[in-house]
């Protein structure tokens, strides 16, 4: 079989390649107790033990296990006790879940513009601003802005990426947030965990999520005194077990993941009208990302790779500022619910009404990485993405 059949066939990335039957202890565990809800015996439950294992990997204080990475954003933003109508300042480039999250809440979001690498731009953010996502695109450590109280990392994308300072994605906010989508690093269909270093935040978190009140786990229904409403955003046992057997591995899918991106930086062709944008030294290398002279040549590389059958995709599709449920601005709701309470609120913020970004979205083309293959295979696929490159 060629490398271009193998890789265009390549549909389970990361984590996915890494779940094996012999390897999954916990989920057997999980499954032979018959108890697949995690408060339903007083002993260690998987999700306390997915819980434990995170906060001592990433070095952070506390971690909740949600459903998915937009639960545990909606939970960073209802920790921040606001009041409904309040403004989220968020990226203009990220998937349309993090805009979801801030209107599910009852808050209004505001995509402000990026720099080249696709992260927040900082300096345009008001004086004023309280509430700022900053979304880790493509396993990228985007900057923290400072000054603002409630800075909440989306990590969806870059579970186990590091700042210079060593410190890990997702910690060094008000609350961090990450996915076990299919499509992340690591996987277990859907799932997402909520990280923060407040206790206060975290007890608001967990009441939240498990209809307003800290559950004793064993004894159910318990209810905590003048609690307030809340939903039921509990992870299962079975989720947690392979999640549990998910970050066994992370480690070894991020030197995977290195491994390839130095091998395949290397074989780039050299090209005037191609450039290789730079990652940091602590990004999660999810993919290689290139930058083309044009939009022409951008769409004929896509042509190119995908009649050859190599995995690459376009970062159009997290555009937010042309995403229907910003430019429609519908609700659910009969009065226009949160977006009747926006106000004079700008409806975005950016120096030049994102023709720069645009330009740069327009141009830029990612091929992802496979930490799972052998060296000489990943060799192999790079050689592959070279030759396929010097005759476009």
């Amino acid at each position: 079989m060629t490398i271009e059949k193998r890789l265009g066939q390549r549909f389970l990335p990361y984590g996915a390649n890494y779940l094996r039957w012999p390897d999954m202890s916990e989920l057997r565990q999980a499954v032979e107790s018959g108890v697949l809800f995690r408060y339903q015996t007083e002993s260690d439950s998987m999700a306390t033990r997915l819980e434990r294992q995170v906060a001592e990997q990433l070095g952070v204080g506390h971690v909740l296990a949600v459903h998915n990475c937009t639960e545990a954003l909606r939970l960073a933003l209802v920790s921040t006790r606001p009041r409904t109508g309040d403004p989220v300042y968020i990226p203009a480039v990220t998937f349309v879940a993090v805009a979801g999250a801030v209107l599910s809440t009852g808050l209004v979001p505001v995509p402000v513009d990026v720099d080249e690498s696709f992260a927040l731009d900082g300096s345009l953010l008001p004086p004023d601003a309280r509430r700022v996502v900053v979304a880790h695109m493509e396993g990228s450590v985007a900057p923290l802005p400072e000054g603002v109280p409630h800075v909440i990392e989306d990590a969806a994308q870059a579970l186990g990426a590091a700042f210079p300072d060593g410190r890990r994605t997702g910690t060094r906010g008000w609350a961090g947030a990450f996915s076990f989508h299919h499509n992340k690093i690591l996987t277990s269909g859907e799932g997402g965990l909520l990280v923060t270093d407040d206790a206060a935040a975290y007890a608001v978190m967990r009441c939240y999520h498990d209809h307003g009140s800290a559950r004793v786990p064993g004894r159910y229904p318990t209810w905590k005194e003048g609690a307030y409403y809340g939903e039921n955003l509990v992870t299962s046992e079975e989720v947690a077990a392979v999640q549990l057997q998910q970050f066994r591995h992370l480690d070894e899918v991020l030197a995977g993941l290195e491994s390839h991106y130095a091998i395949t930086a290397q074989e780039l062709p050299e090209r005037r009208d191609l450039a290789l944008l730079p990652r940091s030294a602590g990004d999660a290398k999810t993919s290689v990302r290139l930058r083309l002279e044009s939009r022409e040549l951008r769409d004929a590389a896509v042509a190119l790779l995908s009649a050859r059958g190599i995995p690459h995709w376009t970062l159009d599709k997290y555009f937010l500022p042309e995403h229907p449920v910003l430019t429609s601005r519908n609700s659910l709701y009969a009065d226009g619910f949160p977006w009747n309470l926006a106000g004079d609120l700008p409806q975005a913020v950016s120096r030049d009404g994102f023709a720069r970004t645009r330009s740069l979205l327009d141009r830029t083309l990612c091929v992802p990485l496979s930490p799972e293959l052998p060296e000489a295979e990943q060799r192999l696929a790079a050689k592959t993405l070279r030759q396929t490159l010097e005759v476009l």
